[in-house]
């Protein structure tokens, strides 16, 4: 598992598409907020658990790259660089895509259910 951000995230996805064969998963969430010790955003905090007990269970040996949009303010921003950016198009977190082929393939919106 491997962490980015806004200022990091291009030269970690290059790490992550380099660590393995298997799936590659990119999961876009809100920061921790230090006041409350946990995501601002409650569909992340509900969300994470599920998405990492299911890969997880998974068969094959995937890779996930958990990419923090930044604090409430800035990701509500209509110009954020990820709402922009025609590879993920992001409309809300959190957002899991299945990279494949260098090319992004996902759904987005909705809540993974245990």
């Amino acid at each position: 598992m491997l962490d980015a951000d806004l200022d990091n995230f291009e030269s970690m996805l290059s790490t992550a598409e380099a660590q393995g064969s298997g799936p590659l998963f990119l999961l876009f969430l809100a920061n921790r907020d230090p006041a409350i010790r946990h995501s601002w955003c409650p569909d992340c905090v509900r969300a994470e658990p599920v998405i990492y007990k299911t890969l997880e269970n998974s068969n094959k040996q995937t890779t996930l790259l958990r990419a923090y949009v930044g604090d409430r303010p800035t990701w509500r921003n209509p110009a954020h660089p990820w709402r922009l950016d025609k590879r993920f198009g992001l409309k809300g977190v959190p957002t899991l895509i299945r990279q494949r082929k260098k090319k992004m393939k996902g759904e987005r919106g909705g809540i993974l259910k245990d």
